[in-house]
């Protein structure tokens, strides 16, 4: 039963994003409009040892699971701050069907984004050298960070007072990435940005994503992806599932 009422979750959650373009606009377009920013308006004045498309792109990736994020954490308050929760129960709804109809719907929305984005990449002539495996491993990254992102915002979004304030949680996740090896080596950083740019969760994401498109994967960078995004993902379930009890 709580699987039919998870489709049924999703397919609402979906129909909400369709209709609404600034949704769309932020998801899907917005990552490769910063794209075609930096590759072409900024991409010479960086240095970094390859060409800067295959540079840019895997933090783009990131990027791009980042700016869905938004309308995910308002949705969710929505839900919770305009009495759509109390219908729900009274209609016998599966209270974990709600919010796992919100975090599939995003991760989806993700995989979407980064299809376009990669898609445009390759024109702008992005030419990894990855074989199959390795964009297996990368959809894999893409997916846990896409599923660790979702439950965080939406725990965001459980706890924010109100709509516009649940907009305004997310905000850090989404400018997260531009303080990260996302944009240039975290090495050409200035003191005290540098450091922050190699310890938070964002860079060695980043960088497991780098090395599989490189067809050259790190053991080390790979192990801290994947321990920082299930952290984030059991902090997000968590809180989410314990914000949700309480205020519904």
């Amino acid at each position: 039963m709580s699987t039919s009422h998870a489709m049924v979750m999703l397919r609402r959650n979906f129909t909400h994003i369709t209709r609404n373009p600034t949704s769309v606009f932020n998801a899907v377009l917005m990552p490769i409009v910063i794209m075609l920013m930096f590759v072409y308006m900024f991409g010479d004045a960086f240095s970094v040892g390859v060409d800067y498309i295959d540079y840019a792109t895997p933090g783009l990736m990131l990027l791009a699971v980042c700016y869905g994020l938004g309308a995910t954490a308002t949705a969710v308050n929505s839900d919770m701050t305009k009495g759509i929760i109390n219908r729900f129960k009274v209609m016998h709804v599966s209270r974990g069907a709600v919010l796992t109809g919100h975090v599939v719907a995003t991760v989806l929305t993700n995989l979407v984004a980064i299809a376009a984005l990669i898609a445009v990449a390759f024109l702008l002539g992005f030419d990894p050298s990855a074989s199959l495996l390795d964009w297996l491993g990368v959809l894999g990254i893409i997916v846990l960070l896409g599923f660790a992102a979702a439950w965080l915002t939406v725990a965001l979004g459980l706890a924010a007072k109100s709509v516009e304030t649940a907009g305004l949680a997310a905000v850090p996740l989404v400018m997260l990435p531009f303080f990260s090896s996302a944009i240039v080596p975290a090495d050409k950083m200035g003191p005290g940005l540098r450091e922050f740019a190699e310890y938070q969760p964002f860079t060695p994401i980043i960088e497991t994503l780098r090395g599989l498109l490189n067809s050259t994967p790190s053991t080390t960078d790979t192990i801290i992806a994947v321990a920082w995004c299930t952290a984030i993902a059991l902090v997000g379930y968590l809180w989410a599932r314990a914000t949700f009890n309480k205020r519904a």
